[in-house]
């Protein structure tokens, strides 16, 4: 499970779990956001829970989220800044025929 962690978070920063988790679960129209269990709900085991307090604490500070009592939201008229994963090119599949063994 450690190892998963590490992986996990490697791979995708704790603000990028954040903002995809708020993203998923905002309600369009709701002036409330969403929720600190909610968000840690969806992001599971991927990030410990102090990790996830600490990025949203950063994330209010710098402006990228407003916080509402215990929920959160984006600004308005501003979307996540999430990496933009780059495709992967796919490999060409060559297929070879099996020759049939010549009749004697």
């Amino acid at each position: 499970s450690g190892l998963f962690l590490f992986i996990a978070t490697s791979i995708m920063g704790v603000a990028d779990l954040i903002n995809e988790a708020i993203t998923a679960l905002y309600k369009a129209g709701s002036r409330k956001g969403v929720s600190r269990a909610a968000i840690k709900a969806y992001i599971g085991d991927a990030a410990p829970a102090a990790r996830i307090n600490l990025s949203l604490k950063k994330a209010v500070e710098a402006g990228r989220l407003i916080q509402t009592k215990d929920s959160y939201r984006f600004p308005a008229g501003k979307k996540p800044t999430v990496a933009a994963k780059k495709p992967v090119a796919k490999a060409k599949k060559t297929t070879v025929k099996a020759k049939k063994p010549a009749a004697k």
